[in-house]
């Protein structure tokens, strides 16, 4: 009689889904870190409403918010080659490279940064219209220049107002990369994947996983609130 759950499959298949955290992992944080640039540098864009620049990020933003992850995900993959191999036999750029080795990882990373850059530019442009207006006349009062009040007075705080923000997209993002198994990153999502089709244990292993990345969302929601009460405590002792 076939099992409704193999426990002991479940639990086999753990450590070794496990062992493929720190891709989901390192995909998540740096798509993370460079999100936050391309975003926290779009926010500024739309902000100072830079000549040319303003109304292209705010394209990109409108395409990114009103696309599907896993749409951008494919358009990186499989046309980021298609458009090198194209000016390789057209005009010999890059010869000696092989478009079809990249890492499907940096894909992924590619995708997910632009993906982030988006949305998070929306989180760093209401976080800095947040801040109060006084503080940039008074900053300017003083001899501060733009760059000086941006940097030194504004961002900090803006920083600090986003931070709940920060903390959901990442987990979102944490969660998000379950989809890279899907242009051939064996992270754990790939794993398990493996592991379903070589036992025939889908449900078994989709479990496992689905634990694994709900505990490593749990460490990530407790990091932030103790980091969070970190910074209240910064700020009332200023």
């Amino acid at each position: 009689m076939e099992k409704l759950f193999d426990l002991d499959y479940m639990l086999k298949s753990l450590p070794q889904i496990i062992e493929h955290l720190p891709v989901t992992l390192w995909i998540a944080l740096l798509s993370m870190l460079l999100g936050s640039i391309i975003g926290l540098a779009t926010a500024l864009i739309r902000i100072y409403k830079v000549p040319v620049l303003a109304p292209l990020s705010t394209l990109y933003v409108s395409y990114i918010r009103g696309t599907p992850l896993i749409v951008q995900l494919f358009l990186v993959y499989y046309g980021i080659p298609k458009f090198l191999y194209y000016f390789q036999s057209e005009y010999g750029f890059l010869q000696q490279f092989n478009v079809y080795v990249i890492p499907p990882e940096l894909f992924a990373l590619l995708s997910f940064s632009l993906n982030l850059g988006g949305y998070l530019s929306e989180t760093f442009r209401a976080a800095v219209n947040s801040v109060d207006r006084g503080q940039f006349e008074a900053a300017h009062s003083i001899g501060m220049s733009q760059t000086q009040t941006m940097l030194k007075i504004v961002l900090p705080q803006a920083l600090t107002a986003a931070l709940p923000n920060l903390g959901n997209t990442l987990i979102s993002t944490v969660k998000d990369t379950s989809f890279i198994f899907m242009i051939g990153v064996v992270d754990m999502m790939g794993q398990a994947k493996i592991m379903g089709a070589r036992a025939l244990a889908f449900f078994e292993v989709y479990v496992a996983v689905s634990l694994i990345y709900w505990l490593v969302c749990i460490v990530i929601e407790r990091g932030l609130v103790v980091l969070e009460k970190r910074i209240r405590i910064y700020e009332r002792s200023e």
